[in-house]
């Protein structure tokens, strides 16, 4: 059982989304705003659809938290659907207003309309896709949103940006790319690539496909920083904090893979070409290191490369842990695909339902808070407590351990 637990529930048209968090210690500073700020980045991004001019997502806190602090129950949040307004008859939980919309019966190729009527036994495909629509993915942002305000607590940072939209990718985009200014300048980019030369040619690639009716899609990373050496466990395979972080990632609506530091293109080299080899540096007397030292300038044990991204034997190293996923382009398109109609088993065209023409800066937004909330909890699974205080003290007692070794 993990430590931290977390549900979603709610339909893409509903009358809104809920999320539910357990495990969070009591006394951590909270607030809608702190929630919201992700919210609205999630939201960014060129080539979102038109979904986005109609929500304004906001987080409505209903439990957990007391004047502005977690008090150690499940924190339980709101995110209303603006759009319910539209759909209260073909939506509503009451039979009366059973076939006030007409089916959807025209299932979209790479979607989960045909497998998932399939497995629930539905003729009309709207009770498939209002759940598996990557709405659902607002409150995992919200939810994300807590844990990276936890992670933050003890030094812990989560960035991402994108380095691939389509064929268009990041010149020399070598992983791990760190630093206040990238992630700054990807901050500010509409596709949140910090390259602004990149930038441009994602923006006409997505205009491209806007015209053509198409989709597209592309490659983010997402860089953890400050996470201190043994985070997760080789004891058993679901405890490797890879493995967690794998699951984690790939759960995200069309990511369809993920590599962590150097990824598949360690299998080309050698090994003597891609072990982090390992340093000492002695321990000076006097104040700590500085956060913008090198890490060959800190004392201890240190490596000067991160092919493994960060992660050793399915537990942290010390270095930033760096994923990278490929998200596939969206399946709904303005110029369908063939596909055949469920009740009349016709040849026809795919149903359209809106949607993004590409939401690559999006989904990086999303997997930060997935990679935060498996990375929280791993540091609760290590250090425990039901209190802030008492988390903090484990973590320092254990971190002066480090620096003792």
């Amino acid at each position: 059982m993990t430590t931290l637990r977390f549900l979603t529930a709610g339909e893409s048209h509903g009358p809104a989304l809920i999320g539910i968090l357990e495990g969070i210690p009591a006394g951590l500073l909270l607030s809608s705003g702190d929630i919201d700020k992700q919210l609205m980045r999630r939201q960014a991004g060129y080539g979102r659809g038109g979904r986005m001019k109609i929500e304004q997502d906001h987080a409505e806190i209903i439990s957990g938290v007391r004047w502005g602090k977690t008090i150690g129950s499940p924190i339980s949040l709101l995110i209303e659907n603006k759009d319910w307004k539209n759909w209260q008859e073909g939506m509503s939980p009451e039979g009366r207003y059973e076939h006030s919309i007409s089916a959807v019966t025209r299932p979209r190729p790479g979607h989960a309309d045909l497998a998932g009527i399939l497995k629930y036994a539905q003729k009309d495909i709207r009770n498939i896709l209002e759940r598996s629509s990557a709405r659902e993915t607002t409150t995992r942002v919200a939810i994300g949103a807590v844990t990276k305000k936890f992670l933050f607590e003890f030094g812990i940072s989560i960035n991402s940006y994108v380095i691939q939209i389509g064929n268009v990718r990041m010149q020399d985009a070598g992983f791990g790319i760190q630093g206040k200014e990238i992630f700054k300048k990807a901050g500010t980019s509409p596709v949140r690539c910090p390259d602004d030369e990149t930038t441009k040619k994602m923006v006409k690639l997505i205009d491209k496909a806007v015209k053509n009716g198409d989709s597209l899609g592309g490659i983010f990373e997402v860089v953890a920083t400050g996470i201190p050496p043994g985070i997760g466990s080789h004891i058993q395979w679901d405890r490797k904090l890879d493995a967690r972080l794998s699951l984690a990632i790939s759960s995200i609506q069309a990511i369809k893979g993920v590599e962590i530091g150097l990824g598949f293109k360690i299998a080309e080299k050698f090994g003597s070409e891609v072990m982090d080899e390992i340093f000492y540096k002695q321990k000076a007397k006097g104040s700590p290191p500085r956060a913008e030292q090198k890490a060959e300038e800190y004392p201890g044990f240190y490596r000067k490369t991160n092919n493994a991204g960060g992660i050793e034997g399915g537990m942290s190293n010390g270095m930033p842990v760096i994923i990278r996923a490929a998200m596939k382009p969206i399946p709904t398109l303005k110029k369908p695909l063939r596909s055949v109609d469920i009740i009349t088993r016709e040849n026809i065209k795919a149903a359209y339902e809106r949607s993004d023409t590409c939401a690559v800066p999006a989904a990086s937004v999303i997997g930060e808070a997935m990679t935060a909330i498996t990375i929280a909890d791993a540091l609760l699974e290590k250090f425990g407590g039901d209190s802030m205080d008492e988390t903090k003290r484990n973590f320092d007692a254990y971190m002066e351990y480090i620096k003792k070794f």
